[in-house]
Parts: structure tokens; C-alpha cells; sequence
């Protein structure tokens, strides 16, 4: 079960002040607070939290292994999906802010979708759901 029934988003950045920065600016974030010791900023949105941790390139990301951190464009099974109300103002704000296209937008049956890496290399999408949504795919 749960703890309180939430999950709790861990984002590694390569520089603390940096990843802060962008979240703020091109996402919308605020920072709610910082902890151990000014390595990890709380973020905070009307839709949830993140955590930035401040993590150096090259640093072992699992103990017990060689797998180092790694802050070049990447590939993830595990990505942000952000819902905008206005899909060219959210790209033109992240890409002003440092984030990069990683394809093109395209048109879906639940709206249109711009796919996007943060500066750290991180991959999230910015999605502009149409009246219909996700319920346009629904499978039954």
C-alpha cells in the first residue's frame, strides 16, 4: 500500500542552481524548500511535487556497480507528460529556458503532442489534450 497515497518524483540534475532554475522558469515550478544540506530542492506545482537532486556527472547512480550518472540527451522508460493549455507558448517557455525538441510535434487523437529534453538531457512530454482526451483511445 501506499504511503499516504502518493508517489514521490526524483529528478538527478548535474548542478542544483541550474536545474532549479529551469524548472521554475520553463515549467512553472516554484521551489518549496531545500534539504540535505542544499543537495535537493522540493518543487512544487498545482499539480504536484518533484525533487531535484543534485547529482555530479559521473557519480555512481546504483552503489555496488560501475553505471555512472550520465547528463547527455538519454533515453528513459520513465518520463514527465505534462498537460498545457497552450502547446506553442509551453514549447516556446521550456526551449527559452534551455529545453531542446527531441521530434516533432504531432497531432494524436487525444490532442497534439511536443516531445522535449530538459537541459540535463532528460526527456518529458508536453502534451495538448484536444475536448476529447484520453478517452478518444480508451481500448475495452
Amino acid at each position: 500500500m501506499l504511503s499516504r497515497d502518493r508517489i514521490i518524483i526524483n529528478i538527478d540534475v548535474p548542478d542544483l542552481n541550474a536545474g532549479i532554475s529551469f524548472y521554475e522558469t520553463g515549467l512553472g515550478f516554484r521551489l518549496r524548500r531545500l534539504f540535505f544540506e542544499r543537495t535537493v530542492g522540493e518543487m512544487e506545482s498545482a499539480a504536484g511535487r518533484i525533487f531535484l537532486i543534485g547529482h555530479s556527472a559521473g557519480a555512481i547512480a546504483v552503489p555496488g556497480t560501475s553505471i555512472v550518472r550520465c547528463y547527455s540527451n538519454h533515453w528513459t522508460p520513465v518520463h514527465l507528460d505534462i498537460a498545457v493549455t497552450d502547446l506553442a507558448k509551453a514549447v516556446e517557455r521550456v526551449s527559452a529556458a534551455g529545453a531542446v525538441a527531441s521530434g516533432s510535434i504531432t497531432d494524436q487523437a487525444f490532442g497534439r503532442l511536443a516531445p522535449m529534453r530538459d537541459p540535463f538531457g532528460h526527456g518529458f512530454c508536453l502534451i495538448e489534450f484536444n475536448d476529447v482526451g484520453y478517452d478518444a483511445v480508451v481500448s475495452e
